[in-house]
């Protein structure tokens, strides 16, 4: 079966404003943003990606677009099952208010259970977003044989999702995963299990340096903002 590589999209300007984004539209890439993601093509220079497949959110749309550049026989498709989170109500808050929701605390703690006012449950999240896929396996294996490589560029909780239903973790334990935007995570998948063979890679250790302000014990919701 296919090894999937799974890039969150470049930081953006709601990372930096510290809003949960959500499907909100008109959310860019932010300068930094943009260089990570004119820096994706090199990084990924030595693999043989078959397919790229994306969230339709602008984000991700302007992440992968240097890579298409760079390769422009490379096809690309967009899927909406690997798109946001849908917060609901919660979509272009400010996360400092949002941390004194009950429900954080749930989000936090016991994901499976929490469902966002208005929105989706975050189990219905990782739901679809494992479904797509498997389904994208299926299909990349077919066209391009077993051994092939696709690259699919999503977001923050869907990528912690994806990464813990191939470890076999309860959504429960997601959180203690951490991907920075515009890091690669890679998956080999096999007839009997999956591989994590890469998690949050960006090349970058910047962001394991002491920081002024302490980093905190609750995971940031939506992905969180990277270095700074």
């Amino acid at each position: 079966m296919p090894t999937l590589i799974l890039v969150r999209h470049g930081r953006s300007t709601a990372n930096t404003s510290g809003l949960l984004a959500g499907w909100t539209p008109g959310i860019a890439l932010d300068e930094r943003g943009t260089a990570q993601a004119a820096a994706l093509p090199g990084r990924l220079a030595g693999l043989p990606i078959s397919e790229v497949v994306a969230s339709p959110l602008q984000r991700c749309q302007e992440t992968i677009r240097p890579l298409l550049d760079a390769r422009p026989g490379l096809t690309a498709h967009t899927d909406e099952r690997i798109g946001e989170a849908h917060y609901g109500d919660w979509s272009g808050r400010k996360l400092a208010e949002l941390k004194d929701e009950p429900l954080m605390e749930v989000v936090q703690a016991h994901p499976s259970t929490a469902a966002f006012p208005g929105g989706e449950s975050m189990r219905g999240m990782q739901t679809r977003a494992a479904e797509a896929v498997r389904e994208w396996n299926a299909r990349v294996e077919r066209d391009h044989g077993a051994d092939a490589v696709y690259l699919m560029c999503s977001h923050g909780d869907i990528i912690k999702s994806l990464v813990a239903d191939a470890l076999g973790l309860h959504l429960d334990l997601f959180q203690r995963i951490s991907v920075d935007p515009c890091s690669v995570t890679a998956i080999r998948y096999t007839r009997l299990r999956p591989f994590l063979v890469r998690l949050g890679d960006t090349g970058d250790f910047a962001s394991l340096a002491p920081r002024e302000e302490p980093a905190g014990e609750d995971a940031p919701v939506g992905g969180g903002a990277g270095a700074p």
